[in-house]
């Protein structure tokens, strides 16, 4: 699936992928990260969240982001976009 994901804002390909729970070799909890306007997409219960941000929701995404700031990199945490902790 990776190699025809691409940002929904800029088109980038490939996304940076950061896995946080795996089961059945099938990537169950993480976030894809476009390298270009750093915008993160979580993947909750195996399905990537790509919307643009007009779509997005907040709230969902911004508890993914306390329940997982452990396990993901600074730049999606801190500085992430469209939104950060």
């Amino acid at each position: 699936m990776m190699d025809i994901l691409a940002c929904p804002i800029d088109k980038t390909h490939p996304l940076e992928l950061y896995e946080i729970k795996e089961k059945d070799e099938v990537i169950s909890e993480g976030a894809l990260v476009c390298t270009k306007c750093s915008r993160f997409y979580p993947i909750i219960e195996e399905i990537p969240i790509m919307l643009p941000d007009e779509l997005r929701d907040k709230k969902l995404e911004i508890d993914f982001l306390k329940k997982n700031k452990e396990n993901l990199p600074e730049k999606i945490v801190k500085t992430g976009l469209p939104w950060h902790l």
